[in-house]
């Protein structure tokens, strides 16, 4: 490897010798690895986008003779995380003796059900629809890859003879055609014409390279992509202006999120007219050089090129007429402004779906948009979760990155419109999207819980995000957020510093949740703490710090989040968590026991208000609640062991033997009550849950 040239500068060259080495001779292993260092550069290909091979001898269990078998990556898979499971183990000879089966273009449905009849691993993932275009060409290594450079020369007018600029005779190409068999038989004949070529360029599709190694195929990849990257960009430094230039300018950065945070929750509201969707927010440099441009009408409605990219984008964005310095703080004034827009974008999709489909077509989807721009501001995402948004995003920047280069190259051409269609409602995409597993009860909602940096908050938050919720931790302290915030896998949560006590803490806590989601739907106020001590003890800082905790921040996180949930227009859950003592004369108790039951009475009046929006309030009563919780660890505990008489130590017990069940209170307790409240009894509020074992001096009736 020595004299190979391994400084690129448009892709990352990652092949770290040491672990191939370790590796071996192991060649699916190295295809595994291949595959992943080329699926963590989105240069090269999305997530989910793209798929590698590699074919290796092996003893057929049956005759126990040699044969070759392909292993591939499976339908649905991604190569940035693709792992054995997620690959199909075919015999290659069977796969190629489909060809004597194969009834043309109408039977392309019916092949993917033989591809079963070629299975040699009986572990196979499923294998993909693009199995017959490694299975047909002859090369140990495959890689076919969605770069943005190689897609904007396949969606480049004059694609063919710009290929042939770049290359020379050492690559070959193809007109678009819908992956399947015949495409795998197209590509197979273009070899057999140009014997020697070292790739195929996919008209408005994507690239095949390969080689005899791993390593091999890998630097081809690499090479390929480098030279259509660099050739883009030298036709981009002749041509000057990208995308026609700048017709609008970018507000500040910091302008720009408080935009989003404002606009957020209505367009999330305007988007869940038939799901609720979760959203995501980019304003990178390339979003922007794109959406501020003179060409962004033109280009916009094309729709994009690739596959891939509008099966995760739709067909063409949603672009909103506002201006970038627009007052968004009369919500109803904005609605007015945006319902129109969104009420055609729906219409043009339902005239597209009608115009296009075919007999045999699926149902019609939900016809909103997924990408949604807002020139000087940046570009929105929604989609059923976090994941599938910030994805969506990430194709359209990819799209936008094609876009650039056929513009640079010749000018850009998009798919046609039932081509598209038939992609989007392709008989097997469906039956793809009905094996997704059934949604969890709080998928598509956002949750922002208050002292989730440990103890009863943090408790709440796991189970709110084990439940499908995407959870905004809050807490004072950061560095026990960024500790909590790890436990989660990404697109789960995010986190923000909040102290309820100051009403712009709060906004900014509520500003993240709308940028980073979308908006909120489950707000749990778990922060506070405890001060036990006799009336005459008991001081005026004592009390005010409780009221303003406890009370004070309740009503300024009921308020703030009100108004979030009205412009969503999908209803909403608050929930307080209080305590046994609002219910229960103690001693030694004033201060905490009057702000508990204030928090609980707040309770039953803002669900008296709140029931015409659909929002729900409710109170979960935590009692004794010792192991893990925070509010324990200091002088609380003390307080309360020299009420009853007893030590520290002897509190947990103390707790568990006066309540009817005899049971210790966990933090995980507390959060199955709050879960229960969102995500069971829906048509509950106003109501008290009590989760302290059962005691009977705080039985509510």
């Amino acid at each position: 490897m020595e004299n190979i040239v391994t400084n690129f500068k448009h892709v990352d060259y990652l092949w770290d010798e040491k672990k191939a080495d370790e590796i071996g001779d192991n060649q699916v292993e190295l295809f595994l690895y291949r595959s992943n260092i080329l699926g963590s550069d989105l240069r090269i290909t999305n997530y989910g986008g793209g798929n590698t091979s590699c074919k290796t001898i092996e003893k057929d269990p049956l005759t126990n003779e040699d044969v070759e078998v392909m292993w591939v990556k499976g339908s649905g898979g991604d190569i940035g995380t693709l792992t054995r499971r997620g690959i199909a183990g075919l015999y290659t000879n069977r796969l190629r003796d489909l060809k004597n089966v194969y009834g043309g273009l109408e039977d392309e449905d019916r092949m993917v059900g033989l591809f079963n009849h070629c299975i040699y691993d009986l572990d196979s993932k499923a294998p993909s629809i693009d199995t017959p275009l490694h299975g047909l060409l002859p090369f140990p290594h495959i890689d076919h890859l969605h770069p943005d450079a190689l897609i904007a020369v396949a969606a480049a007018e004059n694609s063919e003879q710009v290929t042939k600029e770049i290359w020379g005779d050492t690559m070959g190409w193809v007109p678009w055609q819908r992956p399947g068999f015949d495409l795998g038989l197209q590509l197979e004949k273009c070899l057999a014409e140009n014997p020697g070529i070292r790739g195929i360029v996919l008209g408005s599709h994507g690239l095949f390279t390969w080689g005899q190694t791993s390593y091999e195929c890998y630097m081809n990849s690499l090479e390929v992509i480098e030279m259509a990257s660099e050739y883009i960009e030298e036709k981009i430094k002749e041509n000057g202006n990208v995308f026609g230039g700048q017709k609008i300018a970018s507000l500040p950065k910091k302008e720009r999120f408080e935009k989003a945070s404002q606009i957020m929750p209505l367009l999330r509201g305007l988007c869940s007219s038939e799901n609720r969707m979760i959203g995501h927010f980019s304003d990178t440099d390339v979003v922007m050089e794109y959406i501020n441009s003179n060409d962004l009408k033109r280009l916009a409605p094309m729709g994009t090129s690739c596959p891939d990219h509008f099966l995760r984008t739709k067909i063409q964005p949603l672009i909103l007429e506002l201006d970038k310095d627009e007052d968004l703080s009369n919500s109803d004034e904005i609605l007015n402004k945006l319902e129109p827009a969104f009420e055609a974008y729906r219409q043009e999709y339902v005239d597209y779906y009608n115009l296009c489909k075919r007999d045999n077509s699926p149902a019609m989807r939900d016809p909103n948009p997924v990408i949604i721009i807002y020139p000087g501001v940046g570009m929105f995402s929604f989609a059923k979760n976090k994941q599938t948004a910030r994805v969506a995003n990430e194709f359209y920047i990819n799209a936008i990155n094609v876009m650039r280069g056929a513009e640079a190259i010749t000018s850009y051409t998009s798919l046609p419109r039932q081509e598209a269609f038939d992609i989007e409602y392709w008989l097997l995409e469906e039956a793809k999207l009905q094996r997704m597993p059934k949604e969890l009860p709080l998928s598509r909602k956002v949750a922002l819980v208050t002292g989730a940096g440990g103890g009863i908050g943090k408790a709440i938050a796991d189970k709110l995000a084990l439940q499908g919720a995407n959870v905004v931790l809050t807490d004072i302290v950061e560095d026990r957020l960024i500790e909590a915030n790890k436990t989660y896998k990404r697109d789960i949560s995010t986190y923000a510093i909040c102290d309820v006590t100051k009403n712009k803490s709060i906004a900014d806590a509520y500003k993240k949740a709308c940028v980073e989601f979308g908006g909120v739907d489950i707000v749990v106020h778990s922060a506070g703490l405890a001060i036990s001590k006799p009336l005459e003890e008991t001081t005026e800082k004592d009390w005010d710090t409780l009221q303003n905790i406890l009370v004070k921040g309740q009503f300024e996180l009921v308020k703030q989040s009100v108004e979030i949930m009205r412009k969503q227009g999908l209803g909403g859950d608050f929930i307080s968590i209080a305590s046994k003592n609002g219910l229960v004369s103690g001693p030694n108790n004033v201060a905490y026991g009057t702000a508990k039951a204030s928090q609980q009475h707040m309770v039953r009046l803002l669900a008296a208000e709140l029931g015409k929006d659909k929002i729900r309030v409710n109170t979960v009563n935590p009692d004794g609640v010792i192991v893990g919780s925070k509010i324990w660890e200091g002088d609380w505990a003390e307080g309360r062991a020299k009420a009853y008489g007893i030590s520290v130590e002897e509190l947990p017990t103390h707790y568990a033997k006066r309540n009817l069940l005899n049971e210790i209170i966990y933090p995980e307790d507390i959060a199955n009550g709050v879960f229960s409240l969102v995500g069971v009894l829906d048509k509950t509020t106003g109501n008290i849950i009590n989760v302290d074992g059962g005691m009977a001096n705080a039985f509510v009736r």
